[in-house]
């Protein structure tokens, strides 16, 4: 079902959809600078990955993981630990 969606009658009518919406002089625009934002995804995400030393991980809160370490559950006690 998913590779139906690629075929060549498929594209043209994407491309000729994307013509009269955007216009044509519009589109060359439009793919340059899309173009250019993701060069800058791609440099930022290889500067990210450089900047973690090989062996650990970097958590999404920033914390520098080790590979034998443990990752511990920063939460607040819920609302039984408060009764008591």
């Amino acid at each position: 079902m998913i590779r139906d969606l690629f075929t060549p009658t498929h594209l043209l009518i994407v491309v000729l959809a994307a013509i009269v919406l955007f216009g044509a002089k519009r589109l060359p625009d439009t793919a340059r600078q899309l173009g250019k934002s993701l060069r800058i995804l791609k440099a930022e995400t290889k500067a990210l990955r450089d900047e973690t030393p090989p062996g650990e991980q970097r958590t999404v809160a920033g914390e520098v993981v080790g590979p034998g370490a443990e990752r511990q559950a920063h939460s607040e006690p819920g609302p039984q630990a408060q009764a008591r």
